[in-house]
């Protein structure tokens, strides 16, 4: 049978970094609107949910049309709460309200309104089609452990991160690496079920190149998105 996915978008009313900033407007739209559109919009999904502790998150996500409101405890909310509790609370959220269980569930950042519906498929289908436990999206690294990226020892003193095994003069022939950009996650729902870490023996990477793996942290970073964005819808 055709997999069922469900589609998650989990995003906190405060944020100690930049305040209201999942309802913050990007091109008219508050942030979590263009993920939620994009979920919407690319039909792979039988449902789309917003977990959130702000009940004004998820209004401005009903009238956007999501299909499930979830309402998200605090203990699941706090600055320190892993993300993975709130991800599952909300798939066991939604398939005790809609009386469904899922096959696929797929979690979209709401701080990452860059990424595209291509991004989502390509994710998609690699979990599908390799039939791996999950997959993570990230970006080629523009600093490698072996090369540039340095780490202080406890005199104050720097050395490069990461020795590798032959001397590595070229920084291309070193292990290619990539900054994870917490953009798109998929699992298999019972992988995700319990799970206590996003790595499993059989995790896949799907690439996404640095200008759609921007996700927004800070007031420079909505600048730079918002930046982006207005460049490409102009275009």
């Amino acid at each position: 049978h055709p997999m069922k996915r469900l589609c998650t978008i989990c995003a906190r009313g405060g944020s100690k970094g930049l305040l209201d900033k999942n309802i913050r407007p990007i091109g008219g739209k508050p942030l979590i609107v263009h993920s939620l559109v994009q979920a919407q919009s690319s039909g792979l999904f039988e449902a789309v949910a917003v977990s959130s502790d702000s009940k004004e998150i998820l209004s401005i996500s009903e009238k956007a049309g999501v299909d499930y409101c979830v309402f998200r405890p605090q203990e699941l909310a706090s600055d320190q709460a892993p993300k993975l509790p709130a991800i599952e609370h909300c798939v066991n959220e939604v398939e005790k309200i809609s009386g469904k269980n899922f096959d696929v569930i797929v979690d979209l950042d709401a701080t990452s309104p860059l990424r595209l519906i291509e991004d989502i498929e390509g994710a998609v289908r690699l979990l599908e089609d390799e039939n791996v436990s999950n997959v993570i999206t990230g970006c080629p690294a523009r600093r490698s452990p072996y090369f540039n990226l340095v780490e202080r020892n406890e005199g104050g003193y720097v050395c490069l991160s990461k020795t590798p095994e032959k001397n590595i003069v070229r920084r291309q022939d070193s292990l290619e690496c990539f900054d994870m950009n917490a953009s798109i996650y998929v699992w298999k729902r019972e992988v995700l079920m319990g799970s206590e870490s996003i790595f499993n023996a059989d995790t896949l990477l799907f690439v996404m190149p640095q200008e759609r793996s921007i996700d927004v942290d800070s007031e420079w970073e909505f600048e730079y998105v918002e930046f982006l964005f207005n460049k490409r819808t102009s275009q």
